[in-house]
């Protein structure tokens, strides 16, 4: 059988350096899940350690992709019951291939009712959200989001409402997120409109930004002392840069970080606790692209406004 994978085997732009590639598929490791995938989204946590922005943690050659569902074809003695059930295989290697052989402790099984197209989504923008809020509880504060048109931002705005904030500010950089951002109950603020931006700064009691850059730092040094100002993307590409007086203010989420010390029976548990929000929640349409036609979807990703594409990932 063939197996198919979208690698990148140096540092660079992702267009220019992934490359499809086959082989034949070879036998299962001992102890390990066969999982043939399904689907696979593109989230820019796919997209930015290709860049190199993260070599000091990531080196290629690596197959890309951090999250996406498939079903069990094969399996250990001890986990036989699990052949023929759609599992989300993470922590493992990269999803952008037609097979991955999952660690069964890491593999998280997907309910019955949740669809693949939802189920290919579950874990980077989900947990990243559910995990911040925990960390962070927003009950009675100013919420402010940077890239507000995005999956994760969309979704901490929903669940910061139902945690019982008092307002909640998104920061958009496509016109097209406005009607979006709206329905949700959030104030919409230009990425443009740097005066705005600095207003919604000083009312914030806390930030979650995942833009980094001019903004971040804007936004960091405008806020008032006993705010959290928590970074967990970088977008703009380049850091924040904290006054001295904003140093204490300013704080980081990596979600590899909250994860690493946590049992396995933790992080299963984890996913309990995100399934019934994910239900409820009102998520970004998608697109589906096949896996050769993996150019387009990254092209429709960098597109403002667009769906959210998904590989097909069938053999």
């Amino acid at each position: 059988m063939e197996h198919r994978a979208l690698w990148y085997r140096k540092f660079g732009p992702p267009e220019d350096c992934l490359s499809l590639e086959s082989a034949p598929l070879g036998p299962r490791p001992e102890g390990a899940l066969r999982v043939e995938m399904r689907l696979a989204p593109v989230n820019p946590s796919d997209l930015i350690p290709m860049t190199g922005a993260y070599r000091h943690r990531v080196q290629p050659p690596l197959v890309a992709g951090y999250e996406g569902v498939g079903q069990v074809v094969e399996a250990p003695a001890a986990y036989q019951h699990l052949i023929g059930q759609r599992v989300l295989p993470l922590r493992g290697d990269g999803t952008w291939q037609t097979h991955i052989d999952a660690d069964p402790t890491l593999a998280i099984p997907v309910p019955e009712d949740i669809p693949d197209a939802l189920a290919a989504r579950a874990y980077i923008n989900p947990m990243a959200a559910h995990l911040m809020l925990k960390t962070w509880p927003v009950k009675d504060r100013h919420v402010l989001l940077t890239g507000a048109g995005s999956t994760c931002a969309s979704l901490l705005a929903q669940w910061a409402w139902q945690q019982g904030a008092r307002s909640v500010t998104g920061i958009y950089r496509s016109e097209s997120r406005k009607a979006e951002l709206a329905a949700m109950g959030v104030e919409s603020v230009s990425l443009a409109d740097a005066a705005r931006i600095r207003e919604a700064a000083k009312n914030a009691g806390i930030t979650l930004d995942a833009l980094g850059g001019e903004v971040g730092s804007l936004i960091l040094n405008t806020m008032p002392l006993g705010g959290a100002f928590v970074s967990y993307g970088l977008l703009s590409g380049r850091p924040v840069m904290a006054e001295a007086h904003a140093r204490e203010t300013h704080t980081r989420f990596h979600m590899r970080e909250s994860l690493g010390p946590m049992t396995h029976q933790a992080w299963q548990s984890l996913f309990q606790e995100v399934w019934p929000k994910l239900r409820a929640a009102d998520m970004l349409d998608t697109d589906l692209y096949n896996l050769e036609d993996w150019q387009a979807a990254l092209a429709a990703y960098a597109k403002p406004g667009s769906r959210k594409p998904l590989l097909n990932l069938q053999a």
